[in-house]
C-alpha cells in the first residue's frame, strides 16, 4: 500500500449478535470490527467476530504492530477478542484502547473481566504478544503515532460508547456507532464527529418505523444518519451495525432509500474495502 493511501475494511458491520444464512450472504454476518490502515500503521476499531478474519489478513500481510481500540464492551464488540491470533505471538505488539468505562475500569480491568473462566478458557496471561492497555477519558485527542490525530467523544448507548474522528494527510474518517438520538434534537456530539468528513460509518440499526420500539436500546437510523450527514457536508455515509435480523433484501432497500436523499450513501458489508 502507497505511504499516502488511505484504506477502511469492514471485516464486521454486524450489530447485536452474528447471524448466517442465505438471507445475510451478501451484506455478511459478523459483528462489528473495521481496519484502517494509513501510513504504514494499522487501526482496529472493534473486537467483534469481524475481527478473526482480519488477523489472518494482518497475518499475511507481515504486519506486527497494531493498535486496537474499543468503542464499548458490549458482547458484539468484543467477542472476537480471544480469537485474534496476534494476542498469541511473541513477535508482535498489540496496543488496546478503551474509554468508555473511565473512571470505573481499565482497559486491562475489562479485559481481564471477560476473557477468563467461566466465560472463557483461558485468561490473559497466556497471551504471548507484547500488550499495551491504553486508557484515556471521552474528550481526550489521542495521537497513537506521529500524524495520526483521533478525536474521542462519548456517545448515547447504555453504559456508554466513544465515537471516534480520525485525521491523517487530510482526510477525515468518523466512527459513530452505537448512538442513540432523541426525536427533534440534533445530536451534536456526533454532528461535531461528523463535520466535513470524507466518511462517516453511522449507526443504522433501526428505522424511524422501528424507534418507538426500540428506544433506550442506544442505536439509531439510516434517516437520522443522512440527516445529521448532510448537516456536516459529509462526502460519503456509511450505513452500519445493521440489525441482526435485517436481510439482504432488506438492506438493498434501506440503501436504495437513503440515495434518494444522499446519493452517495451506502450499506456497508463484510470484506467492503475503500480507498482514499
Amino acid at each position: 500500500m502507497k505511504s499516502d493511501k488511505l484504506e477502511l475494511k469492514f471485516w464486521g458491520v454486524r450489530g447485536s449478535i452474528p447471524v448466517s444464512g442465505p438471507e445475510f450472504e451478501r451484506y455478511g454476518g459478523n459483528t462489528s470490527c473495521i481496519q484502517l490502515s494509513l501510513g504504514g500503521r494499522h487501526l482496529l476499531f472493534d473486537a467483534g467476530t469481524g475481527i478473526r478474519e482480519a488477523s489472518a489478513a494482518l497475518r499475511e500481510a507481515g504486519v506486527t504492530d497494531i493498535d486496537l481500540f474499543f468503542t464499548h464492551s458490549h458482547y458484539d464488540h468484543i467477542i472476537g477478542l480471544p480469537f485474534f491470533e496476534p494476542i498469541y505471538n511473541p513477535k508482535v505488539s498489540v496496543n488496546l484502547w478503551s474509554g468508555h468505562l473511565a473512571g470505573k475500569t481499565t482497559t486491562r480491568g475489562m479485559i481481564d473481566q471477560f476473557m477468563r473462566p467461566p466465560w472463557f478458557p483461558v485468561e490473559p496471561d497466556i497471551c504471548r504478544a507484547t500488550l499495551g492497555f491504553r486508557d484515556f477519558t471521552p474528550g481526550d485527542v489521542l495521537e497513537p503515532h506521529p500524524g495520526i490525530i483521533i478525536h474521542t467523544v462519548m456517545l448515547n448507548h447504555p453504559g456508554g460508547a466513544v465515537g471516534y474522528r480520525i485525521e491523517w494527510a487530510g482526510r477525515i474518517i468518523a466512527l459513530v456507532y452505537d448512538t442513540e438520538h432523541r426525536d427533534g434534537l440534533v445530536n451534536q456530539a456526533a454532528l461535531d464527529l461528523m463535520q466535513g468528513a470524507d466518511l462517516v460509518v453511522y449507526d443504522t440499526t433501526y428505522t424511524e418505523v422501528e424507534m418507538p420500539k426500540y428506544r433506550g436500546f442506544g442505536h439509531s437510523t439510516w434517516q437520522e444518519g443522512v440527516k445529521l450527514a448532510k448537516l456536516a457536508g459529509v462526502k460519503r455515509l456509511a450505513l452500519f451495525h445493521h440489525s441482526p435480523s435485517r436481510t439482504d433484501e432488506e438492506l438493498d432497500k434501506m440503501q436504495a432509500l437513503a440515495r434518494e436523499s444522499l446519493p452517495d450513501a451506502f450499506a456497508a458489508f463484510d470484506g467492503q474495502t475503500i480507498s482514499f
